[in-house]
């Protein structure tokens, strides 16, 4: 999935707990072979190469993404839209990035092969359709939050109650840290990943999102990877959006809708969720908080100002 998955568990059964975390690695890997757009044969491989022509059968797991993934297009106004895969191949950000701006006729043609409603789903018949032609999805924004969540699931099957799981931006800690609250640390987006802030949680998700993980600068412009899809190009309202919530799923999605609509729009959406809260760094580098979080959030210092 593009990222290091790092789990800790606190327990007295370290045997248990080893079998358990290389389980948790496993499902990783399962869930990377159905949802990689990198992986052959992969159901989002599948789903792609038949957009516009039939459906494909694909997995339970599949399914439930693309349903939370209309759910967060929904919530956004579409500013969260894995259809914006019909641009991935010339905005390059993963490992075939190559710090390309692409021409801007390009990406017009590419803007109208992406609308979220083309993906449909029908958990009868486990299939999932793409209807237009030349539409693409990319679970790069949703696919590690599912994961994360399956793998709390699994830890929780097995009677573990404090631990740990991070993947990417996205994390979820549960019970205590050595009975300790957790304290999560929300990087500097100028800062060489160091923490500006930290949160004190425990059973929670933590989604962040930002403009200094995946970029190029070029002619003194910051190009990352988080796409408007309404526009085609890097949004520029925030440097990073952080998501609490209860879910990783959707705070995955929920991290990168929000940056992309703005601090503003964001901020109001985040305030009108049940059981979200987040924390928002501007492009002008102020720190937004909401309503939840005041008085909670411990910041360390100012974010770095730097471009």
């Amino acid at each position: 999935m593009g990222s290091l998955l790092r789990v800790g568990v606190w327990t007295a059964h370290d045997a248990r707990a080893a079998a358990a975390i290389e389980q948790v690695f496993r499902e990783f890997d399962r869930l990377e072979s159905l949802l990689s757009v990198w992986k052959d044969g992969s159901d989002v491989v599948r789903l792609n190469k038949n957009a516009g022509i039939a459906p494909v059968p694909v997995s339970d797991d599949t399914i439930t993404v693309l349903r939370a993934a209309a759910e967060g297009s929904a919530l956004t106004r579409g500013k969260f839209d894995i259809t914006f895969g019909a641009l991935s191949d010339i905005w390059r950000f993963d490992h075939d990035q190559d710090n390309i701006v692409p021409d801007r006729q390009l990406i017009e043609v590419r803007l109208t092969r992406i609308d979220w409603r083309a993906v449909q789903t029908d958990a009868t018949a486990k299939t999932a359709f793409i209807t237009r032609p030349g539409t693409r999805v990319h679970l790069g924004g949703i696919g590690k939050g599912y994961a994360v969540d399956r793998a709390v699931a699994l830890l929780r099957e097995q009677g573990f109650t404090d631990f740990i799981i991070q993947s990417g931006g996205d994390m979820y800690v549960a019970g205590t840290n050595g009975g300790q609250p957790w304290a999560l640390g929300i990087a500097d987006p100028r800062g060489n990943h160091e923490p500006f802030a930290t949160l004190r949680i425990g059973d929670g998700t933590l989604s962040t999102s930002g403009d200094y993980e995946r970029f190029f600068m070029k002619d003194g412009r910051r190009y990352h990877h988080l796409i408007d899809p309404d526009y085609g190009e890097p949004a520029s309202g925030c440097r990073s959006v952080t998501i609490v919530a209860n879910r990783a799923t959707m705070a995955d999605a929920l991290s990168t809708g929000v940056f992309i609509l703005g601090p503003d729009e964001g901020m109001k959406l985040i305030e009108t969720l049940p059981d979200v809260e987040g924390v928002i760094v501007t492009s002008g580098n102020e720190v937004l908080v909401s309503s939840g979080l005041q008085g909670r959030l411990q910041v360390i210092k100012p974010p770095t100002s730097a471009p």
